[in-house]
């Protein structure tokens, strides 16, 4: 059963002209999962199980992390509970979090609540976020000095994410962080929202290729 986030990728790539066997292959699927989810077949987290996910032995860790981080994406902790051995679905996580009350109240979030906010829109497809985070001191196994900067490239509809140590943030690190991103991606949307300090990106595509100013 694809997540809601692999079926948001699966429309988007096939939009941009992806073949199933290329969409299949860059998600890990079989092709006939693939093709019943773009013709509507399926849906995800429609599918009944036979027998409950179990979620009990990861449910201190996952308490642990949204207390230290109560801000914590949903997404980034799935990716974190798969490398632990995690086999349930995005959204039976999703679920657990909220059925079980994992994450922390926010007071500042919680104050928030009934504001006006502007809502912007990210269809699928259309956007690649990017920005760069400094890490201090980090392992001398890195080899990377006494600072680390990581460019992190993420997919604004469904937030799908990808990352790259660079040992700096200048243009020529820039350009190759980029690159590698991009190809853990597979590929990036149409348009590109990034902080001022990161360069002025104009655009970049599903197949890799950025303008800049």
């Amino acid at each position: 059963m694809l997540s809601v986030e692999e079926e948001v990728d699966a429309h988007a790539l096939r939009r941009q002209g992806w073949s199933i066997s290329a969409i299949a292959r860059h998600l890990g699927r079989d092709r006939k999962t693939i093709r019943a989810y773009l013709s509507g077949a399926r849906e995800p987290g429609k599918r009944v199980r036979s027998e409950p996910v179990v979620i009990a032995e990861f449910v201190p860790y996952c308490r642990q992390r949204l207390v230290d981080d109560p801000h914590l994406w949903a997404s980034t902790l799935f990716d974190e509970v798969v490398a632990l051995g995690f086999t349930g679905s995005y959204p039976s996580l999703t679920a657990a979090i909220r059925d079980l009350g994992l994450r922390p109240h926010c007071e500042a979030c919680d104050r928030s609540k009934g504001r006006d906010t502007a809502v912007i829109a990210h269809p699928a497809g259309a956007e690649t976020q990017w920005d760069w985070l400094e890490l201090p001191d980090p392992p001398s196994a890195w080899g990377l000095g006494k600072h680390a900067h990581l460019l992190v490239g993420a997919l604004a509809h469904s937030s799908r994410w990808r990352g790259v140590l660079a040992t700096s943030e200048d243009f020529p690190h820039l350009v190759e962080a980029m690159d590698a991103v991009v190809a853990r991606l597979g590929g990036a949307d149409q348009g590109v929202a990034v902080r001022p300090d990161v360069h002025r990106l104009l655009s970049t595509d599903r197949c890799g290729t950025a303008q800049f100013r």
